[in-house]
């Protein structure tokens, strides 16, 4: 008998619906399912929360930042793996976001083959 590993899920949270885009396209380009949200707080009542295996976020958001949910969901004992990906971090966000337990913080614009290393990275574990 063969059993079928269902692929495991990564979520997409930006609030620039381009980025959201072009993130989903070079995922699945490379055979990983994904789904994007415009925000946190639609991350977080959303139906698929719980199938996510790898979460890209930003930085800076309207509502709840990268950073606020990222402490929300260690709070909350969920060990979804974040790479947070931003145009407006600092050397001080970066450590902040790593001491945290993030698995990468990217600068855009960032290398396609740096997300996509972290991100497998983070599905391995």
């Amino acid at each position: 008998m063969v059993t079928q590993i269902k692929p495991r899920l990564v979520a997409i949270l930006d609030d620039d619906e381009l980025m959201r885009g072009a993130l989903q396209g070079l995922l699945k380009a490379v055979g990983l399912p994904a789904q994007a949200f415009r925000s946190a707080e639609e991350f977080l009542k959303s139906e698929h929360r719980q199938q996510i295996a790898c979460l890209i976020a930003d930085i800076r958001m309207p509502g709840m930042s990268g950073l606020e949910l990222q402490a929300k969901l260690k709070n909350e004992r969920c060990r979804i793996p974040i790479i947070f990906v931003t145009a407006h971090g600092d050397e001080k966000m970066r450590m902040q976001a790593l001491r945290a337990g993030a698995v990468e913080f990217l600068a855009r614009p960032f290398d396609d083959e740096v997300l996509l290393e972290s991100v497998r990275a983070a599905l391995e574990n």
